[in-house]
Formats: structure tokens, sequence, C-alpha cells
């Protein structure tokens, strides 16, 4: 204890030094209120810093990857060493190289593939995170709106990599979701002549290049900045509650009263990043990606196309009987710009799960159908569904899901009225009363909150 004193007092003396010299206060990250040192409040940190890995070990990875669908002579031993005759196309090749002859380019590599589903998932968790908890209320709506497009540029990055590599497999999924793509209403045509170029496979190749490499990531990069101007600009989000009038950001004076960015909440963040980074590659030590064979490999026997696993629900919602790829681009649509503008439908100023019952039902319908929707793609890939078994399997999915949230809204509603009842019977009501929650009668200001 004596020596965490000490720490801090000297840390503070060293950073106050620092700040004193280099006038960081006016432009370091504001400080953060002590309630926030906690993992489930810096899962957007978390994802910012699996970006940056990404950033890193994808540009070592360009140092040998060749963007190209020839044969080179520099990789000619590659296909042969596979006991194939057919020519290997270059972008297999430099992956190839990669694994099989760069020190350490196996690690590299596969820690690249598992840092784009380990951000993906991250995501998912931020995402779900805010929508239970409401941070996507006043006067975080353009913040919320922001983290919805970078949700779908980092989709954009998983898709556009995925064909990197060259593989069989990767080139049939490709395919497939460039269908979908370009089925989309009005944005479809207007990407069709931008993604597949000239229509040959080195055009696509070319395009997906420079897509995953330069363009998306500029624009995560500018999207990126925004989102954490916006968040300079309210702070954290406090926690959830079930008061209307509780303020949604932090006064000047509070602010002050905070812990500071510098040093304290940076090595809060970066004592997750290294533990982040070693578990990335303990997973990748132990098992390493293996590279499937390329395009054009005429003697390999060819598997289902199947996507990465943050597209199967897509996949397989094509499976379904009378979905068409309009349909399932429709679908997904429609999500899209319901997360977009639900700050703008959820009205409520109560932030807490337990008083917006419908949307929590929606988001945990959500969020299940795309756990199952991926189980059963990943299980039965491009095996048609009919509409009976469609109907008995997600059906169920939506009314168990309905039903437990009304039980615990009616729960809550339930205790809530009996905490007022024995409060209002020792306190005199003095016409203080706030609007109730949901089905629920008013109460006092200190008789809600987190209880």
């Amino acid at each position: 204890m004596v020596f965490s004193r000490w720490y801090n007092r000297t840390l503070n003396r060293i950073w106050g030094f620092v700040e004193d010299r280099t006038s960081m206060r006016r432009w370091a990250l504001r400080p953060q209120p002590e309630f926030s040192f906690k993992p489930s409040y810096w899962t957007g940190a978390f994802v910012a810093n699996a970006f940056f890995y990404q950033v890193i070990s994808g540009a070592l990875l360009l140092l040998y990857y060749q963007p190209s669908t020839a044969t080179h002579a520099t990789f000619t031993s590659c296909g042969q060493s596979l006991g194939t005759t057919s020519p290997a196309p270059a972008a297999w090749c430099s992956t190839y190289y990669i694994i099989h002859s760069v020190p350490m380019g196996s690690l590299l590599l596969s820690t690249h593939l598992y840092g784009a589903y380990a951000m993906i998932f991250l995501m998912f968790v931020h995402f779900f995170r805010g929508y239970y908890l409401g941070v996507y209320k006043a006067p975080r709506e353009f913040s919320w709106m922001v983290g919805t497009l970078l949700m779908v540029m980092t989709l954009g990055m998983g898709f556009t990599g995925y064909l990197l590599p060259y593989t069989q497999l990767s080139y049939n999924a490709t395919n497939v979701g460039l269908v979908l793509a370009l089925r989309l209403p009005t944005v479809g045509p207007l990407l069709g002549p931008f993604i597949l170029g000239d229509g040959t496979s080195q055009g696509l190749l070319s395009r997906m290049f420079d897509a995953h490499v330069l363009l998306i990531p500029v624009a995560l990069g500018a999207l990126l900045y925004a989102h954490i101007a916006l968040f300079e600009s309210h702070g954290i989000a406090p926690p959830s509650t079930s008061d209307p009038t509780q303020r949604r950001r932090f006064t000047d004076r509070e602010a002050k009263e905070h812990v500071p960015f510098m040093p304290h909440i940076l090595f809060y963040i970066g004592k997750w990043a290294l533990l982040y980074v070693g578990v990335l590659f303990g997973i990748a030590a132990l098992w390493p990606w293996q590279l499937p064979t390329y395009v054009g490999n005429l003697a390999a026997q060819q598997g289902v196309t199947e996507p990465d696993w943050y597209f199967l629900w897509l996949f397989k919602l094509v499976d379904f009987q009378g979905v068409t790829p309009v349909i399932a681009v429709a679908v997904t649509t429609v999500v899209l710009l319901f997360v977009l503008f639900l700050p703008f439908l959820d009205r409520s100023k109560r932030t807490h799960p337990r008083d917006r019952p419908f949307f929590v039902w929606i988001g945990t319908s959500l969020l299940a159908f795309f756990i199952v929707m991926t189980v059963w793609g990943g299980e039965t890939p491009g095996v048609q569904i009919p509409t009976v078994q469609v109907a008995t399997t997600l059906g169920p999915l939506f009314l168990v899901n309905g039903l437990v949230v009304l039980l615990f809204h009616w729960r809550y509603v339930r205790g809530y009225r009996r905490r007022l009842a024995s409060r209002t019977a020792a306190v005199p009501y003095t016409g203080a009363y706030l609007p109730p929650p949901a089905g629920a009668p008013a109460a006092r200001p200190e008789a809600t909150g987190r209880d």
C-alpha cells in the first residue's frame, strides 16, 4: 500500500513535468471517472488496440506479398512442392513463401488472420454492450452512428482481405459475396464497375487489395478519429439508470476531479493491449493457419463454398427456400438502417435495460439469430432449408426470447412496486415524484437508479 502511494505520487510528478513542458493538457485525451476502470467500460479501446495491431502486422506482410494472379519465376517451386503441374499464381505463392520461408512468417500471418477475427468479435461485444446499456441516447447519437459505420467498414476489411491469399475457397466465397453486394439497391450497380474492374481475375484481386490496404483503412482511420473526438466531447457514458433526469455528460468541474488519461488510463489500456497481443500470439503458435489450395489447381478436390464465420449467417439466409439474394440483401439493409438510426427510434430517456423491454427483445433476437445462423451455416453450408424447418427453428427462438424478456420486466415492475410501497409507507408523500418507468408507478428520485 505504501509502495503504491509512493509510485502514484512519483508518476504524477514525472507526468506533471512532461505536461508542463509540452502543454499536453491541450491535446491529450480527457480524464475519466474512477468507476470506469473496469474492462467493460473500455471495450471500444480493445477494438482500437486490435485495429492498431492489424495495421502493424499488415504492413509487415506487405513486404513480401504480391497481389498478382500471374505466375512468377521467384515462386516457381511453391506449386511443384505440392506435387501439382498447374502453375500457381503469385498471390498464393507469396503467401506460401511467407509461411514457409520468412522467419516467423507463419506466426505473423496467423496472428494477422486471427487478429481480424478477434477484432470483429470485440467489435460485436462493444456493439451489444452499448446497445443493452443505452449509450446511444442523447447526447451520443452521432457517436453511435459513427460507430455503426465503423462496424460496416470493419466487416468490409474482413471481406476484402479474405481473397488476398488467393485460395480456391476464398475465390469462390468472394464471388458469392459479390453477387449479394451487387444486388444492393442503387448502390450495387454503382459498386459493380468499381469492384470488378476490367472483369478479369487480376482486376478483381487488384481492387480487393487496394480496398483492403488503402481505401478502407483510410476510411476506418477517419471514422475512428471522429469517434474518438465525439468521445472526447461527451466523455464516457455514465452507468445505466432508471432515472430519466440523470445527466448524460460530466461537467468541467467533475472532469477535473477524474483520473487523468496520461499516464494512468494510457497504462491501464496498455496493460490490456499487451494481454491481447500475448493471447493472440499464443493461439497462433498453437494453431497456425493452414493455407488451402490455390485458384486453378485442377488436381485438388473442390470443397463447399463457405465464407468466414462473420458472414456465415448471410450465406445461410440465401439457403432458405424462397429467399433470393435480393431478399437477403433487403433484410441486411433493414437491420443496418435500424441500427444506424436506433438513437432516434428509442426515444425513452431511461437507459437501464429493464426499462426498455421492446428494444432489449429486438437486440437479443438479433444476437440469437446471428449465433444460430452462424452455427447453422457452418454445419450445413449450401444445403437448402424448407420453409417449414425455418419456421420451426427460428419461430420458437423469437417467441421464447420475448417471453423471457416479458417475464424479467414483469418481475422488475412487481418488485419495483413492492419497494415503492414500503418506502412510501415510511416516508410521507412530498410531491417530488418522478415519472415512472414503463408499467410502474412514480417514484422519488432517491428511489430510482440502479436498485
